[in-house]
């Protein structure tokens, strides 16, 4: 049985038995009895104070009393290309294509989505080397190209799902179905929050963004506790969060509250629910996001050149939306968020599948085009702002689609799903910059050169935050579970 490495008891006991409630101790019920109730009296001032995590040392909500490593990165940024962008036309250059373009696929074609697979497709975007490190990027993004030298393009990611759901749950929780954490719950669950005004893992939001299929489920905490779950940020709303806005003063709603709590804290002291625990805990997390959200999104006090450099004055709607997420972003790792995700519009000209924008079966240089056009500046720019501001070093990007697409056409002009040799990129974070690991086959089908999967990147991210992903479990239903499940090796290549 692996050690268990949790500090808090709101899981079960090795044996599958919940431990009798008068030797069940929660954070709180010891802080209001300990010294005669002293705790309890730091603990309201923590609640009506400013509360900040002293550098190098986990808050008290944090599974883990410490890292299991020296951490490299503190954030994590997750910039979801929800729909499968083709790796062959952006980061994996295969001149075979254009060689061959029209003639028969001389290999076996796996069982695609629709099956209406054609010919060789060449791609429409050309590719030229970038930065200092000749990294060859295509046309669809002239502005990544300029931080190539950030990025750590690994060309080998696989997957064993062909779906969107179940692509984008595996990919969210390496787990095909729902019910289980996320990585930004996992990341929240092992490091607790360095800002108690903010949840530790924030989804973003703007314009036309939606969920991507799968739901709000994508964001869960799962079996973790529920206060680690995704808090949805709608970057360019004035309620933000709904219902955000104070609608009676904040002394009457503190009152309220502390009724509440009290009620609660009497039926903790006779049976102890974890599910009670989290909710007195988000209840206090939404009333400091009262007055913390509407300062985050307000961004008066950002100069002209940074919000020209993101793209928010941009006169394309789709990407001065997508440009505010990612300056939202780069906002929320100065306020010690922990995990960020970033969501893609969904009505941009050429647009895919609904959810699922790079989705192309069809007219895939229009809708690529549109899409790289939507997030290329701003991701550029996000990363360029994180460095001057010495950010960077302490943030990890991870830029992924759910799966590529295939190098054979779908009716004349799109491209089909291809979870079997895809590409994704880290930048910051204590990765190498201007990196290739991983290689896919000269028709950019398969993964043939160090192999990856979804757990190995999921891996990769917990270890630069300092967690080695064997040891960070949860107790559930009999098991310890975690977010490789019993998979997983760190890529070290690109590291």
């Amino acid at each position: 049985m692996r050690e268990q490495t949790t500090t808090n008891m709101n899981e079960k006991s090795r044996n599958g038995r919940v431990p009798p409630a008068s030797r069940v101790w929660s954070r709180r019920k010891a802080l209001e009895t300990g010294s005669m109730g002293f705790g309890a009296a730091a603990l309201a001032a923590m609640l009506s104070g400013e509360v900040r995590a002293d550098d190098g040392k986990l808050p008290g909500d944090a599974a883990l009393t410490k890292t299991h490593i020296p951490p490299k990165a503190k954030h994590v940024i997750f910039c979801f290309m929800s729909g499968g962008v083709s790796a062959i036309d952006s980061f994996d250059p295969k001149p075979r294509l254009t060689r061959d373009h029209g003639k028969p696929m001389p290999v076996k074609i796996e069982r695609t989505m629709f099956n209406n697979n054609g010919n060789i497709m060449a791609s429409p975007f050309p590719f030229n080397p970038a930065g200092d490190c000749g990294m060859p990027i295509s046309s669809m993004f002239p502005n990544i190209a300029k931080v190539a030298d950030e990025l750590a393009l690994i060309r080998s990611m696989t997957s064993p799902f062909n779906e969107h759901a179940q692509a984008n749950f595996f990919m969210h929780s390496g787990f095909p179905i729902m019910g289980y954490p996320s990585a930004g719950a996992w990341a929240a669950y092992g490091l607790g929050t360095a800002n108690e005004e903010l949840p530790a893992y924030v989804v973003l939001q703007s314009g036309s963004a939606v969920a991507p299929h799968g739901g709000v489920s994508l964001f869960s905490s799962g079996f973790l506790p529920a206060h680690r779950q995704g808090s949805i940020i709608k970057a360019d709303q004035a309620d933000a969060v709904r219902n955000i806005n104070p609608t009676k003063p904040l002394d009457l709603q503190r009152q309220q509250l502390d009724l509440v709590r009290h009620f609660d804290d009497l039926l903790l002291a006779d049976q102890y629910d974890p599910q009670i625990e989290a909710a007195v805990q988000n209840y206090e997390t939404a009333f400091r996001m009262q007055t913390s959200v509407p300062d985050l999104c307000d961004l008066s006090g950002e100069t002209a050149s940074t919000l020209s450099l993101y793209g928010v004055d941009s006169p394309d709607v789709e990407k001065a939306a997508y440009a505010k997420q990612c300056l939202m972003a780069r906002r929320l790792v100065e306020r010690g968020v922990r995990f960020i995700e970033l969501s893609c519009l969904t009505r941009g000209i050429g647009a895919g599948n609904g959810p699922n924008p790079w989705d192309q079966h069809s007219d895939l240089e229009q809708g690529h085009g549109a899409m790289a056009a939507q997030v290329d500046q701003p991701i550029s720019a996000l990363i360029q702002d994180l460095r001057q501001r010495g950010l960077l070093d302490e943030t990890l990007i991870v830029w992924a689609g759910e799966f590529g697409r295939t190098p054979f056409s779908q009716g004349t002009h799109g491209r089909d799903h291809n979870p079997y040799g895809f590409t994704v990129w880290f930048a910051g974070g204590g990765v190498k910059g201007g990196t290739i690991y991983g290689q896919t086959d000269e028709l950019g089908y398969y993964a043939i050169e160090n192999k990856c999967t979804v757990y190995d990147m999921w891996a990769t991210v917990l270890h630069q935050l300092g967690i080695d992903h064997q040891r960070l479990t949860y107790r559930y239903g009999g098991r310890d579970f975690r977010l490789t499940d019993v998979h997983g090796e760190v890529l070290h290549g690109v590291l």
